[in-house]
Formats: C-alpha cells, structure tokens, sequence
C-alpha cells in the first residue's frame, strides 16, 4: 500500500480483504472518485463496505458499482447508498484498462478505499485474474509452509 506512517492525513477508509484471497492481483492502480458532500461526511465517520463491489468500464468511463457508503444523517441534502460513482483516471490508463479487463478472465477489483496525504478520497483497484479452488489452497498452503519455517528458524536461533 501507498502508506506513510509517519502522515497523520492517511486514513484507510474501507479495504477488500478477500480480494487477494479470491484473486491474482496482477497490478494495482491509484484512482480518484466523484463524491457528493454527504458521502466524504459518512467516509470520514468511518461507515462503507467495499467488499461486495467491482470496478467496470463502461462507455469509455470508469464505474465503480454496488459500494456501500451510509448515509449522513446530518445532511441537508442526502445520498444513495449502493449508488454508482465514477473513478477518475487518466485516457491512457482508461484505455490500457478496458484492453486488459477485455482478456480472458480479467476484472477489476477494488481493493482499499481510504483518504491520501491531502485528505482526498481515493481507490486503489487492482486488475486482477479469479483464482481456481486449486489455486487458492495451493496458496494457502504456500503461506502456512513460511510461517512454519519462519518458527523453526526462530526456535534453532
């Protein structure tokens, strides 16, 4: 992740964890979103569920779709929850984007919402391959083999 300890702006809003469970990630891009005031209200309280949402390019824009933000219940003028909003990215990435998610297999996927150095919002998603069962245990029990070897170093030390 892009994060800088030593930042006190940096605040992790909402984060995919079962995203690189059930996905390869193969790259990962910085995106800014269009927000309405009573969503950057609800954000900072700390309320949204990225989990359950996707990214997709759609008529040469980029969506991401089913993010929960809730509502603020101090708001003047309200928002929808599960709304559509748009991500902000440049042509170039746009097009690369819509090429890769075009391959077999590929999406985009959210993977950690949360506010940047300036105290904007913004969503880091990934462009990533659905993982197989098999890949997944095989994964799984790649992580169990080093932290096995991680005590048994610790322990012959």
């Amino acid at each position: 992740m892009a994060k800088k300890p030593t930042d006190p702006n940096y605040k992790v809003i909402a984060e995919n964890r079962r995203a690189r469970y059930d996905y390869a990630i193969e790259e990962d891009l910085e995106c800014g979103i269009v927000l309405t005031g009573s969503e950057v209200k609800s954000l900072r309280t700390g309320q949204s569920n990225i989990a359950e949402s996707y990214a997709a390019v759609e008529e040469g824009e980029l969506w991401l779709v089913n993010s929960y933000i809730a509502p603020y219940e101090q708001a003047m003028f309200g928002h929808e929850e599960r709304r559509r909003r748009k991500l902000l990215v440049s042509k170039r990435e746009l097009s690369r984007l819509w090429q890769d998610t075009g391959r077999k297999g590929m999406t985009l996927v959210p993977l950690v919402m949360y506010f940047n150095h300036r105290g904007m919002v913004k969503v880091k998603i990934g462009i990533a391959k659905g993982k197989k069962t098999h890949d997944k245990r095989a994964t799984e029990a790649a992580r169990d083999w080093n932290r096995q070897k991680q005590r048994l170093l610790r322990e012959n030390h």
